[in-house]
This record gives C-alpha cells, structure tokens and sequence, in this order.
C-alpha cells in the first residue's frame, strides 16, 4: 500500500470517528432534555476537531515510522490522485458553505449555522478519502 494510500485512509477514519465522538457528546447532552440549539456544542466541537488534526498527525507519523523509506516518495500518480480527491471532496465544503450563509440569511440559531459548516468539512474530508482511495484501488482516468 502506497504511503499516500495510507494517509487517505487514516484522514477518512479519523475524520469519522471524530465527528461520531461530537455527535455522541451533543446528542447526549440533548438527552437530557435540552432542546438540540440550547445545548452547549462549543467546547466538544472545538476538542473534537483539535483531536482529530492531532490524531491524523499522530497517525502520519507513526505510518511513516514504520515505513521511513516511503514516506518522502511522491510519484505523478500520486500527485494526480491527491488533485481529483481534493478537488472532489471540495464540492461538500462548498456545500456546507452555501447551506451555512442560507441559514445565516433567514437567521437560524448559531448552532446549526456551525453544525452545518462542521459537517461539510467532515464530508469533504470523507469524500476527498474515498475517491483517493478508489483511485488508487481500481485505477481513474488522467485527463
């Protein structure tokens, strides 16, 4: 597996598992019987961002530790693939942008205006992961 590949999967996975561990810690606060927009989302939105971008860079590095020989090679192909991820992946950030200023005109509550942004950035991640990780698996088309 390509050392690129790897980093994919580690981006995919960990931007899931950290937006699970949000999701689970506002819906929990929201169990209790505050209304959903009153719950307070700052503070676990924040640490769970800080601990995926800290998890991910943990992960890199511990793959290219066990790899030292392949962390530094990037071919073309690889240069290609990380393009058509990123670029497809951005097509939810752009999302997740426009549904927020829609919001933000018709003056939603903050809470969903800043879930609505958080999401689009874990689904571009999660996209950007998936169409790398199919390129690399079953091969794209170099335009």
């Amino acid at each position: 597996m390509a050392f690129q590949e790897k980093r994919a999967w580690i981006m995919g996975v960990v931007a899931i598992a950290g937006y699970a561990v949000y999701l689970a810690v506002v819906l929990g606060r929201a169990g209790t019987g505050v209304p959903l927009p009153e719950v307070a989302y700052v503070v676990p939105l924040l640490w769970t961002v800080g601990g995926a971008i800290a998890a991910s860079i943990a992960l890199s590095i511990a793959a290219a530790i066990t790899s030292p020989g392949e962390a530094d090679v990037k071919d073309q192909r690889d240069k290609e693939i990380a393009r058509l991820g990123e670029y497809t992946g951005q097509s939810f950030l752009v999302l997740g942008a426009v549904t927020a200023l829609a919001l933000s005109m018709a003056e939603a509550d903050r809470f969903w205006i800043s879930n609505v942004i958080y999401l689009g950035f874990v689904l571009s991640a999660v996209l950007a992961s998936v169409v790398k990780l199919a390129a690399y698996r079953w091969g794209f088309q170099s335009w």
